[in-house]
């Protein structure tokens, strides 16, 4: 999976591309799909949610530019596999999933495989975590249509975010946020992409 569909189109942060290889997708991967787990393509894991192509999580991965100091929020955990392929590369990893079942599920799961550098937290994204802020970069996995205050707000500066921006049923900007040490903030496209919409309400469940 990873040289014919990462490497090969471009990937070549090779700390990311060992973690994907590292990473067991089809631990991930909704009930009946652990066949198709390393295919290049979405995949439902239930509650109308989907786990995301490996391309596009190496992708968002290599954009945030992890360092092994850095503590990372994902808005957005779904079945967990984001989190994971993180995990090894940063020192914390927090992951907030508004749907609840998905939240526990991935706490599950996440456990198992030892990923104890990860938090997950059932509630609203758009909140974000700001008991664990500033972080040094942050990753969404699900597109708002507009990008949240408060997520730039919890960027530390010189950090990244990487997300989704635009409307439900269409193509998508994935955009590369960037804070500078003076807090000035740009924008920049990276990409066409298709995500399921972010929506919005938080217990701690990991």
């Amino acid at each position: 999976m990873v040289e014919r569909q990462i490497a090969a189109r471009g990937i070549g942060d090779q700390r990311v591309l060992a973690a994907m290889r590292a990473v067991p997708r089809h631990r991930f991967v909704g009930e009946g799909h652990a066949a198709r787990a390393y295919e290049d393509h979405p995949l439902p894991i239930g509650h109308g949610q989907t786990i995301s192509q490996p391309y596009i999580v190496a992708l968002m991965t290599e954009l945030l530019e992890p360092r092994a100091e850095h503590r990372v929020l994902e808005v957005g955990t779904g079945s967990g596999y984001q989190a994971a392929v993180l995990s090894p590369l940063v020192a914390e990893v927090y992951t907030i999933e508004i749907v609840e079942p998905l939240a526990r599920r991935a706490a599950k799961v996440l456990d198992e495989l030892g990923y104890d550098n990860v938090t997950v937290r059932a509630g609203d994204g758009y909140a974000g975590w700001p008991e664990h802020a500033p972080f040094d970069s942050i990753i969404v996995t699900a597109a708002p249509d507009r990008v949240p205050e408060a997520l730039v707000e919890q960027l530390r500066p010189g950090g990244r975010m990487v997300i989704p921006v635009g409307p439900v049923h269409a193509l998508q900007e994935l955009r590369l946020i960037e804070k500078a040490a003076d807090g000035t903030v740009t924008d920049t496209m990276v990409a066409p992409v298709r995500f399921v919409p972010m929506t919005g309400g938080a217990s701690l469940v990991r």
